[in-house]
């Protein structure tokens, strides 16, 4: 343990836990077995870590993530974790050729802090492209860049709650333009993510194409538990529940948490799960439909119409 005593550009093991997803336990841990972290210690004793070692731990934390074991990469240093990471890839995302999917000019907005910029610029390419081809062509290959630019460490982490938080507003303006789907309308979607994502982009980008094919739709936000989402599914008389996963979540955790929601819900409610998560497109999970990709919604949709058309004239 370093014994200095820090200034206040330093975060407390608490602040380091909710940051990083990774627990005051396993910080200890660590810092026993393996010298990392080494935090010192602020004015009233308590362990304080430098900025620059909580972004090593994101690092860490995205590696492990995606299958890396700590004994083999949190001695590493900061240079090294990047390289490793440049090598992680989630789905590849389609990117229409064009301006409007160039990302450059929203990034360069968001490292500038510019935040009413931001939301002008993309309320005005919603409202140009209308609100599937901003979503699909402009959206999904934005969202892509910041987190590789997050990744490489090229935007810190409260310029990507910037972005963040300004596509969601942007987006629910969009979605409440949108006209009311019929009372009757079909099927009822009830929309969330799983209790370990808290990125909730995901179901919002979902949400703006449901209602679109109009689709009633409830979104629950991001990590319900997957009680809640089975009592929720049951309340709401949904048919389907859609799910939305970044690319950075644990893939046993994926695989557990669909199978474990699927054994709650009746058949008759379907599963679907969308995002750039490589778990869900990798390994099949009964019962659940992996969408590649956003654009894949409206074709799904008339499916699940068609099947259900034909059901009826069966019956």
């Amino acid at each position: 343990m370093n014994d200095r005593v820090v200034g206040p550009v330093a975060a407390s093991i608490a602040a380091v836990e909710r940051d990083t997803g990774l627990s005051k336990d396993t910080l200890r841990v660590w810092e026993r077995r393996y010298g990392f972290p080494q935090p010192a210690r602020d004015a009233h004793g308590e362990r304080a870590y430098p900025l620059e070692q909580v972004e090593k731990l994101h690092l860490i934390k995205r590696l492990l993530d995606a299958g890396h074991r700590p004994g083999r990469i949190v001695s590493l240093g900061a240079e090294e974790l990047q390289r490793i990471g440049e090598g992680l890839s989630a789905t590849p995302q389609a990117v229409v050729p064009g301006a409007e999917a160039d990302p450059r000019p929203y990034l360069d907005l968001v490292r500038g802090h510019d935040v009413q910029g931001l939301r002008r610029q993309l309320g005005q390419a919603a409202l140009r492209l209308g609100l599937t081809r901003f979503v699909a062509d402009l959206l999904a290959p934005l969202h892509a860049a910041v987190a590789d630019a997050r990744l490489r460490g090229q935007l810190e982490v409260f310029e990507e709650h910037l972005y963040s938080e300004s596509v969601a507003v942007v987006l629910r303006n969009a979605i409440a333009s949108v006209p009311e789907p019929p009372a009757q309308g079909r099927p009822r979607v009830l929309l969330t993510t799983l209790p370990q994502e808290p990125h909730a982009l995901g179901l919002l980008m979902a949400q703006a194409l449901l209602a679109l094919e109009g689709c009633p739709c409830v979104s629950l936000g991001p990590q319900t538990p997957v009680r809640d989402t089975v009592l929720a599914a049951a309340a709401c008389r949904s048919d389907l529940v859609v799910l939305s996963f970044s690319a950075s979540l644990n893939p046993n955790q994926v695989l557990a948490g669909l199978q474990d929601l699927r054994g709650g819900l009746p058949s008759g409610v379907d599963i679907w799960a969308t995002g750039p998560c490589p778990a869900i497109h990798r390994r099949a999970v009964s019962g659940v439909l992996a969408l590649a990709g956003l654009e894949g919604l409206h074709g799904q949709i008339a499916r699940w119409r068609r099947q259900q058309a034909e059901t009826g004239r069966a019956a």
